[in-house]
Parts: structure tokens; C-alpha cells; sequence
């Protein structure tokens, strides 16, 4: 089937027309269970992240991604899935422990878990506040964390909606590994909440000095909602 042979060709053309590169990759071990947290800019950061590191890397994906019946739908959904990216359905009230369910039977696999801490796509470049999932998951399993950052993918996006220009060229670059228990530990007797956040912060730190972007606390999320409001507002 299509998703089967979708990573080789996909990372093969990738490799020609774009030809991106990676610092850091000897910081994510070659076995074992790991998480990779990665700034977002653009749906080609779950290709070209993949696509530089050895072993398999498992993403969330929205499940809208897997939707539709049109030719290019469903050649979409076959490359997600040969690269490896999950269906979650990310609204209702379940949507969250199902995400969370997902992350842990990757990880209790020993495999790679992709994750991006933002949530959702920076609408503007700026690196958005982490959600506390990635501390969930490493706190759980006890994977360590591996930073990543993405650059030139902003840039190379602006105007467009999925293939990147050819420059500037798209640069992976991978951080020292964060112990989320230690961090935890440090803390002393914090309650969960105040862990949860403590642990994704500084997660997204290390991102932040990686990727060198301007960092904001609002979720990248809810500027997206304003920015959908307005637009309607203005529509009528």
C-alpha cells in the first residue's frame, strides 16, 4: 500500500529539493523510549523533523489530517501514516486523555515520541507557552526529553500553505536531554499542577535557546481564535 513505501520516497525528495540538515543528532539515543519536543511553524515540521533522525518518530496528528474523500485526501492520509503520525480526534472532552493515552503507548513501546509542546502552529513565529502534556508523558514513563528546534521553517513558509520555499534552507537542531523527574525532584513537595508547569517550562526554555525565537505566554491557540474572530467580525 501507498503509506508503505511514503516515508523512503517522501524523505528522498525532501533530501533533493530542500536538502535540510541537523545539528545534535547524537543527543537522541539510538534505543529506548524518548520524547522529542519540537517548536511547530508548519505541517512540513512532521516531515522534515522525522526525516533527520535514524529511528522512527511517532507524532499526534490531528484527525482532519485523515479526512475527506478527495484524491488528495486521501494521499495525504497515506503519507501521515507512513510517516508514522496518529489520528487524534483533538475536540470533545475525551480529547485530551486520548492524546495522552496515544503519547504513553508509544513511549511504554520504547519508541520515539514527536510531541510539540504549543499545541497548534505559531501563527506569527513567536515560540507560544507549552502545554503540560509533554511533562504527562515523561513524568509518567519516565522517557527522557529531548528539545529540538526548527529553523528557517517560518521563512521559508510565509505565503504558503504546505511546501516551504527552497530557502532559506530548514535546519533541525537537537538539544541536551532534560530528566523531567529531576526537575520534579528539585521542586520538593509542589503539588502536580505547579510540577506539570514547572517541567514544560523548562522544556520550553531549552527550545527557546535552541531556536532563538521570541518567546510570548499567551497559547498559540487562543491568539489563533482571536484572530479567527476578527476575521469573521470583519466579514459581516
Amino acid at each position: 500500500m501507498l503509506y508503505e513505501i511514503a516515508k523512503p520516497f517522501v524523505m528522498g525528495v525532501v533530501r533533493v529539493v530542500w536538502d535540510p540538515t541537523i545539528e545534535g543528532r547524537e543527543h537522541i539515543p539510538e534505543t529506548g523510549a524518548v520524547i522529542l519536543a519540537s517548536n511547530h511553524h508548519s505541517y512540513a515540521d512532521t516531515v522534515f523533523l522525522p526525516g533527520q533522525v535514524r529511528r522512527t518518530v511517532h507524532f499526534l496528528g490531528k484527525s482532519d489530517i485523515f479526512t475527506g474523500a478527495s484524491p488528495w485526501n486521501r494521499v495525504a492520509a497515506s503519507i501521515m501514516r507512513g510517516l508514522h503520525v496518529m489520528p487524534v480526534d483533538r475536540t470533545g472532552g475525551s480529547a485530551a486523555s486520548t492524546a495522552i493515552a496515544g503519547a504513553l503507548a508509544v513511549l511504554e513501546a520504547g519508541e520515539i515520541l514527536g510531541i510539540y509542546p504549543e499545541g497548534t502552529r505559531s501563527p506569527d513565529g513567536r515560540l507560544y507557552r507549552g502545554k503540560t502534556g509533554v511533562a504527562r508523558v515523561a513524568l509518567a514513563t519516565g522517557a527522557p526529553i529531548v528539545p529540538v528546534a526548527m529553523l528557517g521553517v517560518h521563512e521559508a513558509h510565509q505565503g504558503r500553505k504546505y511546501l516551504p520555499r527552497r530557502r532559506p534552507r530548514i535546519r533541525v537542531v537537537v538539544g541536551k536531554q532534560v530528566d523531567a523527574r529531576s526537575v520534579a525532584l528539585s521542586l520538593g513537595a509542589a503539588d502536580e499542577g505547579t510540577v506539570l508547569r514547572a517541567v514544560t517550562d523548562h522544556v520550553m526554555d531549552r527550545i527557546q535557546e535552541l531556536s532563538g525565537q521570541e518567546r510570548t505566554e499567551e497559547y498559540a491557540a487562543d491568539v489563533k481564535r482571536r484572530l479567527r474572530e476578527a476575521s469573521a467580525r470583519r466579514e459581516v
